[in-house]
């Protein structure tokens, strides 16, 4: 008895294992919840940077930062390279057309659309040159609006280009690399392997990509005409700068003493101003120097002394403006003048008075008003050949100051390279500002960046070592908005004591921020004596 229920047991534990998986699988198969929602599907570019992150934690932030950037250049990009399409199709169709007995084409609307490339990676190369090697992988799957008139026979035909597509791989060169902004002085895109093209072509409605061989004919067409004009090694060059220019460096120091100020007309409502001059030279990205502020004087004097390096005497001119400070709001201008260093002799002061003008336009008729006049000393000192300041790469040594250099004295430079992890409670637009014995100076502005790049030097020059003196350094955030409450705020700042910059001669430290939770900022000092 004992032995048939064991059997029965195991019997019924088999039938009841495998109803179980049978109706189990049933419910599994038929049944369906009714609480599940199909996925959403959404392409990478059009995610987040975080959501990517989650997603594809070894995906660099860069692709998603250039594809967010290309949107929102597309606009103004739009009109450019159709400029340029137009310029490259206009003579390959005047070769063609005689060909094929037509008389005219002719592009009656030419636009990119809304939807702009996307990046899918990029190469990137170092080389031993200056220079800048790219090879970005781009895909445009665009919206534009071309149509091209033909005429032929006295008859005219209007065809519509639809459903572009397009593949390339291209090779972009920044070269050379120079330490004017924005840091290269030509780009030069070549195209690594023939592009992909697709599109439609609609005439009348009809898809003429339709009759059998056109579609094949035009699309090798317009790759092998790409890629005979810019197939690697063959090159498109766009210069930016002027690589002669870029690469200037000083040849001479221009000593300025602005002595005073004559007539001055009244801003004021009481019926005085507060003058005080801005100066600084044409063709130079150097922020403006300027004087302190006379308050409540028409006629006010100064008689303070500025020194700044020239790079090019024949075409650089000193720009002076002469503002009205206000407590609150914008400075009030009051009026300009406008030397050229090429009017001056070489190390012969030369006093002149100025009048000043509402700008350098002649024709203007409010230039014939009077606003009042400006008193200024110029000496323009050129520098010896063996005087002449080099890079730091080049010399592997810091540069001698100036023979005008007084004994005893030097030029302090300051380089602000970089700075990471940076970021304001409001907005993030950072900028440095550096402060040395009440002269103050500042980078340019990068908007929306917490890794900021800036590679801009400033010149001071003393009577004497700054042994027991401190350089102030703050990196400072302006906000763009009209209105904002915090419209400018300060990121973190270090005091850096010049003891060590006088003793080693140059220094390059990254220096922990001071009131910033992690941010961290790079500075060159070096010490010039003759």
């Amino acid at each position: 008895m004992g032995f048939l229920s064991t059997v029965l047991g195991f019997c019924g534990f088999g039938v009841g294992i495998s109803a179980g998986l049978v109706i189990g699988y049933s419910f599994f198969i038929y049944f369906q919840p009714s609480d599940v929602k199909d996925p959403k599907i959404r392409p990478l570019v059009d995610q987040d940077s975080e959501t990517l992150q989650k997603m594809l934690p070894e995906i660099p932030l860069w692709v998603d930062w250039i594809n967010k950037f290309l949107e929102y250049l597309w606009p103004y990009l739009d009109k450019a390279i159709c400029t340029t399409a137009k310029n490259i199709a206009k003579p390959i169709i005047d070769e063609q057309i005689p060909k094929y007995k037509i008389d005219a084409v002719e592009f009656e609307t030419l636009t990119l659309g809304s939807l702009p490339p996307t990046f899918q990676g990029m190469k990137v190369y170092v080389t031993d040159e200056k220079e800048l090697i790219m090879e970005p992988l781009i895909k445009w799957a665009g919206n534009p609006n071309v149509t091209v008139a033909v005429k032929a026979f006295g008859l005219k035909a209007t065809v519509q280009v639809v459903d572009l597509q397009v593949f390339a791989l291209p090779r972009i060169t920044l070269k050379p690399l120079v330490p004017s902004f924005p840091c290269f002085a030509s780009i030069f895109v070549s195209l690594m392997e023939k592009p992909h093209v697709d599109f439609g072509l609609k005439l009348i409605g009809a898809d003429l990509m339709s009759i059998p061989g056109l579609y094949r004919f035009v699309q090798e067409l317009i790759k092998d005409q790409v890629a005979n004009m810019y197939l690697w090694p063959k090159t498109l060059q766009v210069q930016i700068l002027d690589p002669a220019k870029a690469f200037k460096r000083p040849v001479g120091m221009l000593h300025v003493r602005v002595v005073r100020a004559m007539k001055l007309r009244k801003k004021d409502l009481l019926g005085a101003s507060d003058p005080y001059v801005k100066l600084k030279l044409t063709e130079d990205k150097l922020s403006s120097m300027k004087t302190t502020v006379k308050h409540k004087n028409l006629n006010p004097e100064w008689n303070e002394e500025f020194d700044i390096f020239v790079k090019d005497p024949q075409t650089q001119a000193l720009e002076l403006r002469v503002f009205d400070w206000e407590q609150i709001g914008k400075h009030e201008k009051m009026g300009m003048n406008v030397i050229p260093l090429k009017e001056l002799t070489p190390e012969e002061p030369k006093v002149m008075t100025l009048e000043l003008l509402k700008n350098m336009d002649l024709n203007d008729t409010q230039n014939e008003k009077s606003r009042g006049q400006l008193v200024v000393e110029l000496t323009y000192k050129p520098f010896k050949e063996d005087e002449i300041p080099k890079s730091f790469e080049e010399s592997k040594t810091v540069q001698k100051a100036p023979e005008n250099t007084p004994d005893g004295g030097g030029v302090l430079a300051v380089i602000v390279h970089e700075a990471q992890d940076v970021e304001g409670k409001h907005h993030t637009n950072p900028y440095v500002r550096v402060l040395f014995r009440g002269e103050e100076k500042k980078t340019k502005h990068v908007k929306k960046n917490r890794d900021p790049r800036w590679e801009e030097e400033f010149l001071f020059m003393i009577d004497e070592p700054p042994i027991n003196e401190k350089l102030h350094v703050e990196v400072l955030s302006n906000s763009s908005r009209i209105g904002l409450l915090h419209s400018k705020e300060s990121l973190g700042y270090i005091d850096i004591n010049l003891s060590d910059v006088v003793n080693n001669k140059r220094i390059n430290e990254k220096y922990h921020l001071i009131d910033s939770k992690n941010g961290r900022i790079q500075i060159e000092l070096q010490w010039r004596t003759k």
